[in-house]
């Protein structure tokens, strides 16, 4: 895998990205790209890395980079608004789309957990989304929180967002707050991260209450019947206890785009190394799809010989 260090620009924000190519892929032609999201907190350095590393063995040009505001990009430190994410992708297509060595018709979209929302309202506004893969996400953000608080929790919850909305419009500020006070990791994610991610430049900064009024506005099922007719494929762990199997079954039901929805043997990252047999396999449907996805703009992607 070949990697161009590069950058675009958000709503302003300069963003830090890299281009990931396949080694030995020929010149002067134009190649499928897909631009892989990552989650919460938003980094290229793993999620989005580790994708390409598979991918681009599929014969497709991938693009990641850093959410405003993380790690090296620009942005204020612990704003994070699905809704600004959700920008940030449609730019980052944008700019995928204006290479010269890219065919703008066979570009796709990835997002991992949060990220799959912010992928799915991306596209829905740009229209020009060949394919779209959606990833142990969560599509109602009130439906979520309750599902992963108890009652009183969730209920003080929605307290604290009250009196930040308040302290906003009065002093002109959203509070700080611990990077997961609202957003609690269970046992195994938790480990998970603790050994894999917290070591990634810009892990862990403290995140602004706003953010989770963010989450509780947030209503993909309401728009993603206007994906249609682009084809949607929805991956999740059956046992995932962050974000809870039944919001994939949920985004099912309602979208009327081609639809796929596969079942991941497995939690929320348990699997998530690049040579573990859950995370090959789910690259390999993804490597499928994307190539039915773009078929109907030019030929499959090539894959890559080791």
């Amino acid at each position: 895998m070949i990697e161009k260090e590069t950058a675009f620009y958000s709503e302003g924000s300069r963003l830090k990205a890299t281009i990931y190519y396949p080694d030995n892929l020929p010149e002067g032609e134009q190649y499928p790209a897909i631009v892989v999201n990552s989650g919460y907190q938003g980094f290229n350095e793993f999620y989005p890395k580790l994708f390409a590393q598979r991918m681009t063995e599929h014969g497709f040009v991938c693009l990641g980079f850093d959410y405003r505001g993380m790690a090296d990009s620009e942005g204020e430190k612990g704003r994070v608004l699905i809704e600004e994410q959700a920008q940030d992708v449609r730019n980052a297509v944008t700019f995928i789309s204006s290479q010269d060595d890219i065919d703008p018709r066979r570009v796709g979209l990835v997002g991992w957990g949060m990220g799959a929302a912010n992928v799915i309202l991306a596209a829905e506004k740009a229209g020009d989304i060949a394919g779209v893969a959606a990833l142990n996400g969560f599509y109602d953000g009130e439906r979520w929180l309750k599902s992963i608080h108890t009652y009183d929790e969730f209920l003080k919850i929605v307290d604290e967002v009250h009196e930040d909305r308040v302290n906003r419009v009065l002093r002109g500020e959203s509070e700080l707050a611990d990077t997961f006070a609202h957003y609690p990791l269970d046992p195994a994610t938790g480990d998970y991260v603790e050994k894999e991610l917290s070591q990634v430049h810009g892990f862990g900064h403290p995140t602004r209450l706003q953010f989770t009024e963010s989450i509780l506005d947030l209503k993909v099922e309401n728009v993603v019947a206007n994906l249609a007719p682009t084809p949607l494929f929805i991956a999740h762990g059956e046992q995932n206890s962050l974000h809870p199997y039944e919001e994939a079954r949920s985004l099912y039901a309602v979208a009327a785009s081609p639809k796929t929805l596969y079942t991941i043997s497995g939690r929320h990252n348990d699997f998530m190394y690049g040579d573990h047999p859950e995370f090959l396999l789910l690259c390999d449907r993804l490597h499928e799809f994307f190539d039915e996805a773009f078929s109907a703009f030019g030929a499959p992607a090539r894959s890559i010989s080791a």
